[in-house]
């Protein structure tokens, strides 16, 4: 038997799941790791820490799981949050400050001054296919070079690397022998080019970022290099399957035909539909990346990025305490029939996609003293529908007309009202299916592909298992138009 252990590093956690042959989870555990937010606007993450939780979760995984592994082999693949950036130093292995993440906005200034001029905002979408906007990795790592005592020289010098998160963890494993990101992580840095598949200079040089820094990059279907885990295994096992969680939902969901798509909801949200093997353009308020790579053959996708979905369920049971979890939202947030007028636009680090406006903060319309909790806590579930309604309409009209249907995957997935909802305001059915962790499933498809276990994508599309189909129902559409308004008071 052939056991997989994806790593699924998102913003929040760190999960390892524990999958068989069939792409069951047979067990899974999962480590959280602080937030750091050093100042408005600041978002960071201890690198090393989430290292050691992967290390941690790895070792519940296998201490926890009650079955019989028998005379089995094990192998690694990875999934991860996007964009976040980690600096270090190759000698010594240590970063030299904490990860900018993804919903980080120090680069904000330095985005908005390159995009005042037209023929660098052209040169950037032309080669890498996103906007210029601090949500990409770039802007994060110049501030980090430009800010940190010494950063600058080290790196020109070559003594510093730089990777995402998940080439972090790599170089990690192997102990410094690997230093290697996928396409996918790759096309989400704003410093790779997606039609060459290969750090662009004319990009690097624009943020000022040495070539030497770069890792080595590769398809997402390849073995990346073996690893102990710390010794928790007595042999080197293989690393293979290598994808940013959304991508990995995207192949988790079977979405292998161009015009297939999914919603990945998670700390933010992300809408992803496959356009197939040549990058085309992205309509205004989309990005173009690479969807994933497998058997030799490279598959884009449009997307659009949600900065707060699952963040604001979280602020609201964490930092408000108006639940104590976010899974007591739908009994709370069913117990009244509508939103009472209440909109929440949770903007809390800027408007991502089709919006990009990072300077925008969170805000709530329509309080009356007739508001109650119950009121608030399903605005703030209508918001998540609303943003993912505002992607997938672009998205819709760019690819032909109304999609299909929408793959759902998540841990807010499993809030009915949210998905019945959303049905209902995309006029378009939703599926969820049987594995919760949709990225997690990506990766270990791609591993199975890397490592031969299994030899196109007609063998794996079995494995998908849909468990609840939300077919729309009527939707007054005064509630939407209520959601532009309120946008509206705030995008200028």
């Amino acid at each position: 038997m052939n056991y997989i252990i994806a790593i699924d590093q998102s913003t929040s956690s760190t999960k390892a799941l524990l999958f068989d042959e069939q792409c069951h989870v047979v067990a899974r555990s999962s480590v959280d790791h602080q937030q750091y937010y050093p100042q408005t606007g600041w978002v960071e993450h201890d690198a090393e820490e989430i290292y050691n939780n992967m290390v941690e979760a790895i070792r519940e995984l296998i201490s926890g799981y009650s079955g019989s592994f028998g005379n089995t082999g094990f192998s690694l693949a990875i999934t991860n949050q996007r964009e976040t950036a980690v600096v270090w130093h190759k000698h010594t292995g240590k970063p030299i400050a904490r990860a900018v993440v993804w919903q980080d906005t120090r680069g904000a200034e330095l985005c908005r001054q390159l995009r005042c001029d037209a023929q660098t905002t052209e040169m950037v979408m032309q080669k890498s296919g996103l906007l210029i906007d601090p949500n990409f990795s770039a802007s994060g790592v110049k501030w980090l070079l430009d800010h940190i005592p010494d950063a600058r020289e080290q790196a020109e010098r070559g003594d510093l690397l730089l990777g995402t998160i998940e080439t972090w963890l790599i170089w990690k494993l192997t102990g410094g022998k690997v230093h290697a990101t996928d396409y996918t992580n790759a096309s989400r840095t704003m410093l790779f080019n997606i039609h060459t598949l290969q750090w662009d200079d004319d990009l690097l040089k624009l943020f000022d970022i040495p070539h030497s820094m770069m890792p080595e990059v590769h398809p997402c279907d390849e073995v990346y290099g073996e690893t102990t885990v710390e010794g928790l295994f007595p042999e080197p096992i293989q690393i293979a399957g290598v994808l940013g969680d959304s991508h990995g939902a995207l192949a988790g969901q079977m979405c292998f035909a161009p015009g297939s798509g999914k919603v990945t909801y998670g700390t933010g949200s992300s809408v992803m539909v496959n356009i197939g093997e040549e990058p085309q353009p992205a309509p205004q308020g989309l990005v173009t990346s690479v969807g994933f790579s497998a058997f030799g053959k490279t598959y884009y996708g449009f997307e659009g990025n949600i900065y707060s979905t699952g963040a604001t369920l979280k602020w609201i049971a964490d930092q408000l305490q108006l639940v104590g979890h976010p899974s007591e939202m739908e009994a709370l947030a069913t117990s009244v029939s509508d939103n009472g007028g209440v909109y929440i636009v949770p903007a809390f680090a800027g408007l991502g996609a089709p919006w990009w406006q990072n300077h925008v903060r969170g805000a709530v319309f329509g309080l009356t003293f007739a508001a109650t909790k119950a009121h608030f806590l399903r605005a703030a579930l209508e918001s998540i529908a609303y943003q993912i309604k505002d992607l997938v309409d672009v998205m819709a009209k760019a690819t032909g007309g109304r999609l299909n249907e929408i793959a759902a995957d998540g841990g807010p997935t499993k809030n009915r009202f949210l998905m019945q909802f959303q049905a209902d305001m995309l006029q378009t059915p939703v599926v969820c299916t049987e594995v919760d962790d949709a990225s997690a499933l990506g990766a270990v498809l791609m591993n199975g592909f890397a490592r031969g276990l299994w030899k196109s994508f007609d063998e794996v599309v079995a494995f998908r298992k849909v468990t609840m189909t939300y077919q729309p129902q009527p939707a007054d559409p005064k509630l939407y138009d209520g959601w532009r308004q309120a946008v509206g008071q705030l995008v200028k």
